[in-house]
């Protein structure tokens, strides 16, 4: 099968998650090859994580089909205002109504920032059905805990400047990715401070995971911890590379296709 230069983004096709909200999802390529779910980071969505950056080309090319989510809050699934819609349990059992909608056993998962951290936490609560993974960009500690909420609910409310350079970053970011909604952006990071977030150190993924993690990203070290905790974890720093540019490199697509591709 020839794999065009560019991938076209299919419309989305849509799962409702056990407390009903539509999931955007999006496949490419035959539907007998080995599947790889592809899940993005905070204020982003698979188009701008995965598509626009190339990996969906290149997974194609490694003989893979692609499934991508946007998952709640972000591209075309819904968009929910209450901060109790996005503690880590949901983002998990979204991924698992998705893979039982497409009555898909097995899968080889590729996440980034969010969505790396609800990567840990798949491959934790679905072991059956999560055999090989990458981790990009994951982040110890809870996630989002730098953000100051109290700016960035001032800013979406009224307009407020955003002192906080964290904060000021992520907003930025929000706003770079067309069809974000702020305020459920806002929701998300509040609500990533609730139940059991953080991932649990005694209590590791045991499946073959790969932490990937750019040269100039300020997690890289905290990532680097996570991979040592894991019985089957391998680190590779993406070089060059910062926490918002790192899903773009050409150095962490090969490593991630060829470690995804292995037995």
């Amino acid at each position: 099968m020839a794999i065009p230069l560019l991938t076209e983004m299919p419309d989305p096709k849509y799962v409702m998650s056990q407390d009903g909200f539509r999931i955007a999802t999006y496949t490419w390529g035959d539907e007998s090859a080995p599947v790889v779910l592809c899940v993005h980071g905070f204020a982003s969505s698979c188009r701008d994580n995965w598509v626009q950056t190339g990996w969906v080309r290149e997974l194609l090319r490694a003989g893979f089909r692609v499934l991508g989510i946007d998952q709640r809050g972000h591209g075309e699934s819904e968009k929910p205002y209450e901060d109790t819609a996005y503690a880590m349990e949901h983002f998990v059992s979204d991924i698992e109504s998705v893979l039982d909608t497409y009555t898909i056993d097995e899968v080889r998962y590729l996440g980034y920032s969010l969505g790396a951290r609800v990567g840990w936490h798949t491959a934790v609560d679905l072991p059956h059905r999560v055999t090989r993974v990458v981790l990009g960009g994951i982040p110890d500690g809870r996630p989002l805990g730098r953000l100051d909420l109290a700016q960035a609910r001032a800013f979406v409310e009224t307009g407020a400047e955003v002192t906080d350079p964290v904060t000021r970053n992520y907003v930025t970011l929000a706003e770079r990715v067309e069809g974000n909604d702020l305020r459920a952006v806002v929701a998300l990071a509040a609500g990533m401070r609730f139940g059991d977030a953080e991932p649990d150190l005694g209590d590791p993924p045991q499946q073959p995971v790969l932490f990937a993690t750019g040269t100039e990203d300020a997690i890289i070290e905290e990532s680097r911890r996570l991979s040592e905790a894991v019985p089957h974890g391998e680190f590779v720093e993406i070089p060059g590379r910062h926490h918002f540019n790192a899903p773009g490199s050409r150095d962490f697509r090969s490593a991630g296709t060829a470690f995804l591709a292995a037995e």
